[in-house]
């Protein structure tokens, strides 16, 4: 696959404004592991190439468990993930879909006896971002396969 644009070379605001919407996630609470978890999840159901491999290795540097991501495409048959985590990607998936029928109200109140409105409003800005970044990767063809995680956490 080639690249049509490289974005961040041409128009390196786009990158800052982007990251600024990163930097005030990773200062939410929400915490960087769900933010990856929802991350990934978006990047599945939007066929990102390049955000997948970033996420997934972002949350595998992190200790997240194969099992786990391997599921992730069928969170909501598989045992691996909290309450919070499945009402996050229940969220991620509606949001996403926004085209399908909107946001469903029987999604909104899971997500709100696990999140106060606060964290669903950054939740819903993190949802946002990954799609922006998504469209931003699809559409200009960044090639995946380089990415190396920063730094790591314990998940």
């Amino acid at each position: 696959m080639k690249p049509r644009i490289d974005f961040t070379a041409v128009g390196p605001g786009i990158r800052d404004a982007m990251m600024g919407l990163g930097k005030y996630l990773g200062q939410s609470g929400l915490g960087e592991p769900l933010l990856n978890l929802v991350a990934l999840r978006a990047s599945q159901i939007n066929g990102c190439a390049y955000c997948l491999d970033m996420h997934w290795k972002d949350l595998r540097a992190a200790g997240e468990s194969e099992q786990r991501l391997y599921g992730l495409d069928a969170w909501e048959e598989s045992p691996y993930y909290s309450d919070r985590e499945r009402a996050a990607l229940a969220w991620t998936e509606a949001v996403t879909n926004v085209c399908e029928g909107h946001v469903p109200d029987e999604v909104y109140e899971r997500v709100r006896k696990v999140f106060n409105e606060k964290e669903v409003a950054d939740l819903t800005l993190a949802v946002v971002t990954i799609n922006g970044w998504n469209r931003l990767n699809i559409a200009l063809r960044t090639v995946p396969g380089n990415y190396k995680p920063a730094r790591t956490h314990a998940a």
